[in-house]
Order: C-alpha cells, then structure tokens, then sequence
C-alpha cells in the first residue's frame, strides 16, 4: 500500500479574494466616506430609508474590513497546529457578513413598524440628493469588486453588500421622489423595510455556501459521478473508495480517495495520472491519494472473513 500527494498539495500562498485586495481597499475607503454623510443626512432629514441605507453601508464597511482581515490572515503560514494556515477566515468573513446583514434587515422591519403607527415629518430634497450621491459611490464599489465576485466567496459576501446598497439609494431616490410629489410620508418606511426585505434572498444563499464550506461539502460544480469515472478510467485502476471533495477556501478545493490497483508496481504512473487528471478536469490541485494493492485488499478481507 501508498499514499501519494500532488507537488501542489499544500494550500496557495494567495488566495482568491487576496488578488483583489487593492480593490477591496478602495470599495472600503468610499464606503466609509460616504457612509458618515448617510447617517448625517438620514438624521437631518428624518429618512428611514436613508438611514436603512446607511445602515447597509455600515455593515459594508464592516463586511469589507472583515474581508481585508481575512485576507491578511489567510496570508500568514501554515503551523503544526493548524495545518491548512488561516485560509478558512474567508469563510468565516462570509458567514459573519451573512448573519450580520439578516439581523440588520429584522432590525429595518422593526423600525418601520414603528413609523407605520406614527409617521415623522421628512425632508423629501436633500434626502434626494444623499440618496444619489450614495447611488453613485455604490456604483463605483461594484464596479471595483464585480470581478473578485465571481472566484471568491469572501469577496462576493462584500459586492452582495454593495449590491444591496446600490438598490437601497434607489429605493430611497423613489422614497424622495414620492414624498416631494405627494407628502405620503408612509412611502418612507415602505421603502425602508423593502431594501431589508429584498436582499434577504441573496444574504440566505450567502449564508449556505459559508455553512456549505464549513461542513466540507461537495464544491457545487464538481459532477462526483463524473470525476469518480475519471479515476477509474485511470489504467490500472480497479476501484475507488473513501472518496471525499470538499473546499477549503474559494479558490482551493482538496480532494481525497483511495485507488485500489491491479498492479502495485504502477502506483507512481497512477498517481501522476490522477493528479493530471483532477488538474485538468476539475482543476483541483490539493490531492491525497491512497493506493491500495488488489491482491493485498482481498487478502486482507478474507482474513478479516
């Protein structure tokens, strides 16, 4: 019997959301310039949907900073104690990002109960005008982090939080328009509980692919019955068994299996072959590989028998 591990086996020194740090920092820098103006504006002009707004973009302040420090520490080397280093802190920036964001919207519901029962008097124009310069502050963001969005989970919980704030300024722009055109002031905090409501849909996915993580599940675009026909396709192969994919963090999935053999002697050819193929299929590059011995298996079976 063998092991075998791919030359690459050890976690990247970069992961995926760390080739998009600069633009994290600079998503963060705008949102933080912009969010004191919300809240100011919100309190000036009495807007819950301007302040939900501002609250979102609170929490994407946070969900950024919380991303770059995960960054940082999914940078730092691995130890004897933990092994994989701090790669999984991306994940748990996701999740926290997620929790953080559908507390915040039970919160807005709450809030605009309140302002069902007793409206306040809002100032329809300059909630106006800090709603679109918001507007265009989380176009810019998006625009900065719609690329990372798509390799990395870390980075995709901070563009869905951007997202969300992009269509809270238009809520909020509608909010205004209908209170300078009629004085409903119930449009407020329709608004205000809608920009909660809407991204709860995007947050609960969010929500599962960290938990999905985090329970080393199957990577959704890994076909199981296909990369295990792959193997056995494999000269030599006899069977496959133990066999386990999982993430550790986006952008790096691991994979491990043992591969019963017809011929020990080929173990070497057979594991340079799975390797190649896990590379290239299914671009998994974290592989264990366990060979075992056909004749050794059922000895050992009958043994045990």
């Amino acid at each position: 019997m063998g092991a075998g591990h791919s030359p690459e086996s050890a976690p990247a020194a970069g992961t995926a959301a760390a080739q998009h740090k600069g633009r994290l920092v600079g998503a963060l820098t705008l949102t933080v310039s912009f969010m004191a103006i919300e809240v100011i504006g919100g309190l000036w002009t009495g807007s819950l949907a301007l302040l939900a707004d501002a609250a979102h973009m609170m929490t994407d302040a946070g969900g950024l900073a919380l991303a770059l420090i995960a960054i940082r520490f999914a940078e730092r080397p691995a130890t004897p104690q933990k092994t994989y280093g701090y790669v999984r802190m991306e994940v748990l920036s996701a999740l926290t990002n997620a929790v953080v964001l559908l507390l915040l919207t039970i919160y807005i519901c709450y809030e605009a109960y309140q302002r069902f029962l007793n409206p306040p008097d809002i100032l329809g124009g300059p909630m106006l005008a800090v709603a679109a310069a918001g507007l265009v502050v989380n176009l810019i963001s998006m625009k900065l982090l719609s690329a990372g969005s798509s390799t990395s989970l870390n980075v995709k919980g901070a563009y869905f939080e951007v997202l969300s704030d992009m269509l809270g300024s238009l809520g909020v722009i509608i909010a205004a328009i209908v209170v300078m055109l009629t004085g409903w002031k119930l449009a407020d905090p329709i608004i205000g509980a809608g920009i909660g409501l809407f991204i709860i849909p995007r947050t609960w996915m969010l929500l599962k692919q960290a938990i999905h993580i985090l329970m080393e599940g199957t990577p959704p675009e890994v076909d199981m019955l296909l990369l295990e026909r792959k193997l056995k396709e494999i000269p030599g192969v006899i069977a496959v068994h133990d066999l386990h994919v999982w993430t550790i963090t986006s952008g790096i999935d691991a994979i491990s299996s043992h591969l019963v053999v017809s011929d020990i002697a080929q173990a070497r050819a057979i594991l340079v072959a799975a390797n190649e193929s896990m590379k290239t299929t299914f671009n998994i590059r974290h592989t264990t590989f366990q060979i075992e011995d056909q004749l050794l298996r059922e000895a050992e079976g009958q043994r045990r028998l």
